[in-house]
Formats: C-alpha cells, structure tokens, sequence
C-alpha cells in the first residue's frame, strides 16, 4: 500500500499530483491506516506540511474539457452540491471569492469537493463588506471590477452562475482575450444562452447574473427555484474534526529536519507570496483608465525573467544611463539620486526607490517609485530599465503555464 520513499510522521510521500507557484501537493499514504492523503508542501525556510483529504476525481475543469457541456440533469446536479457548500461556507462567516471549475474537485462518486480557500475571506461581523479585489477574472463579479467595497456572499452567486451557464453551455459567458471588453461585458451583464437553454434554466441565470449585486439572488431563493428544486436532496453537513496528537506533530517535525536537506537560498523577507502579489496586480482596477496619474507619486511595476542578482545589476545599469547614483539600502531595496549632492528644495532634485521581489529563482517583480524630483528623468530610467530586462538570461528556460509570467512578452510594465 506504501509507496516506499520518504516519511513525514506517519505519512509515506509518493508522486507529485499538483504543482502551482508557491507550493507542492503529493500524494501521500497514512502508514498506520493505508488512506490516501493529499500532502501539501509549501517550500519556506523550513517546509510546511499541510494533510488533506484526497479527491481522486480531478478537476470539474477536466471533466469539462472532454464533455464540453453536461447534460441538464448532471449539470443540476452539480449546481445544487456547489449551492449546498457554498451556503455552508456563508453561514461560517467564509467568502470563497475564487469560485471555478478549476477549484471544485470530484470525488469517486462525482460530488463535488471545493478546494483553494488561498483568497476566501473571513467576515468577522454580520452585514460586513470586503474590500480586496481578487479572483479569475471570467468568473468575477461586477462590483468586484468596479474597485468598491462589495459583499463577499453576493460575489460568490455570481461565480456560482458563471460555472452553471459553463456547465449547462460548454462554454464561458463573458468571454475575451483583451480584459478591458471583458469587464465591459461582465458589468453590463452581456451574454446570450444557446438556442436549447430552457426558459426555467434562462430566468434562473439571468437572476445570478444580475449586474446589480442588491438585486441579485440569494441562496434561499436560489433553492426555492423550481427549476433548482426539481431531485434536490441537500446535503447534510458532517462536521468532522480529528483529534490531534502533539507526539505526531513532534514527529512530524523532527522527520521533516532528518528526511529533507534545506537548499541554500538567499535569505530574504522580500520573497514574495501568493497574497503580495495578488495584493500588487492592478487587473481589477480599472480606475486608471478613467482618472489623470499623479505623476508627484509615480510608481511603476516590472517583470523580470532574471534572477534577482541579475536583476539588480540591471537596475544599477539603468540608473547609470540616465547618470544617477544607487545607494543600497539591503539586498533587495535601493535609492537613486543624482550623483551630483543637492537640496530636495532644488528643482533638479530627484530620488527614486526600488525594490525587487523574487517570485522564482528566474523571475522577479521590481516596483519603481519616484518620492520627489521631475517626471523626465523617471520616464527616462523607465524606459532604459524596460530595455534592459526585454535581454534574454543566459540560460533561458521555458516557463511553465503556471507560473506568474504567462505573458508572452517577457517585460510586463504597469503604471498608475
């Protein structure tokens, strides 16, 4: 039943059965029991091991890809199962705000299994609203897009009929490859259903896709839905929770420091994770395409397919090109300025900041900012840093498709 290699407590780590950019899940086996685990590793200074539960049916994205679209009944199915987990998630205070075929799992018997809470929201007080935009942008609400506070239940039923139409089409309701008409789709709640969408199906779609998140529907009315209702058995909530025991978690770490040799990293607090860099992307803010920049706070955001050593040499390379100065402030943050001494009162004064965070040992993010000083200079630095990184590392690799840069330009500039 094991699988022979490595131990963790009482865990025998097998195969790698995910991977995204920050962490590791494997399949692992409980020694003592022979049940199959998920083990998830998320690669810190010193590995973090999460057990959970493993869903040996893949992603409800898989399924999609080679059945295109469900027939009417599986659909419901599927629909009432998600509606059931999302309404107990709510009345824990818990607001997924990434809800997608990707991250609902199916299990042997074809139920569902949500999965990736990575950006769910917890709300502390009844009637709270949430603030952090976030989420794929095809299955985004339109307040979300709108960069206001919003209501995290009311997000999650919009995702929650963007998957249904997926599952009763075959295909996405808002759909496009440049954002900007995507979100223009989104919040005017433009899509049109196939020919054979049933008018019960269309009337409950068009009440989740409702632009206006006040008038939107609710789970208790999504229930009471004639058409939802139709072989309807909810699910029953069984809340399970294992005892601990403190002499496997002792064992679990000491084997973690006797099984597993630590690489030699750069030490570093600027290396980034999931929730900074969801915290700098500027998709869902689509304010400054509308408002003038402030060009007296300026600040501009880089991608770079380097190493962060090579990265910074970069930034110093640039500075020397427009004949400012670099004064390292630690390994990763540094300040230009003229190399000529001068008074923040004078005219030509002018001092930027840089800061370059690792988001893979070959790829970083570089935020430029400028405190003071004229914008000529900055735009100048700018563009000769945008050119110096567009140069190809050495030993280019082919990146994966779940890595952050999935762009094809290899430089990514955001002002605003």
């Amino acid at each position: 039943m094991g699988f022979g290699k490595k131990m963790i407590g009482k865990y025998e780590i097998g195969r790698t059965i995910g991977e995204g950019t920050f962490a590791k899940v494997k399949l692992g086996v409980d020694s003592t029991t022979g049940e199959y685990v998920a083990l998830k590793v998320i690669g810190t200074k010193t590995k973090i091991y999460i057990v959970m539960e493993y869903v040996p049916g893949g992603q409800l994205s898989d399924k999609m890809l080679y059945s295109k679209r469900l027939n009417e009944s599986e659909a419901r199915k599927l629909f009432q199962q998600l509606i059931d987990v999302v309404d107990y998630c709510h009345n824990k205070g818990v607001y997924h705000r990434d809800l997608k075929p990707e991250n609902l799992l199916l299990d042997s018997k074809g139920n569902i299994k949500v999965s990736d809470f990575g950006l769910s929201a917890l709300m502390h007080k009844p009637g709270g609203l949430l603030s952090t935009a976030c989420g794929s942008p095809s299955y985004v609400a339109p307040e979300l897009i709108a960069n206001k506070s919003y209501d995290g239940a009311a997000a999650d039923i919009w995702s929650c009929g963007v998957i249904l139409f997926e599952l009763l089409a075959g295909c996405l309701p808002f759909d496009d490859r440049n954002l900007l008409y995507l979100y223009k789709k989104i919040t005017r709640a433009q899509y049109e259903c196939p020919q054979w969408f049933t008018e019960r199906q269309k009337k409950l779609i068009s009440r989740l896709l409702e632009p206006n998140s006040i008038k939107r529907i609710t789970i208790p009315k999504i229930i009471e839905d004639e058409w939802f209702q139709k072989d309807y058995v909810p699910s029953c909530s069984n809340e399970h929770y294992e005892d601990i025991d403190l002499d496997d978690v002792k064992t679990a770490f000491d084997s973690i420091e006797e099984n597993f040799t630590e690489t030699n990293t750069l030490k570093s607090s600027s290396f980034i994770n999931a929730f900074q860099l969801i915290a700098m992307s500027n998709d869902l803010d689509l304010s400054g395409l509308f408002e003038e920049k402030d060009d007296n706070n300026k600040k501009t955001k880089f991608g770079s397919e380097h190493a962060i050593h090579e990265t910074i040499k970069k930034i110093e390379a640039a500075a020397t090109d427009v004949s400012l100065s670099v004064e390292r402030m630690n390994n990763f943050k540094m300040k230009m300025h003229r190399k000529t001494k001068m008074t923040r009162c004078c005219r030509s004064y002018i001092e930027l900041s840089a800061e370059v965070i690792a988001v893979t040992p070959n790829n970083c993010v570089i935020e430029i900012s400028k405190s003071t000083g004229e914008i000529g200079v900055y735009r100048e630095f700018c563009k000769s840093l945008s050119s110096l990184l567009t140069d190809k590392p050495e030993s280019s690799q082919k990146q994966e498709p779940d890595k952050v840069n999935s762009s094809s330009k290899s430089t990514q500039e955001k002002e605003w």
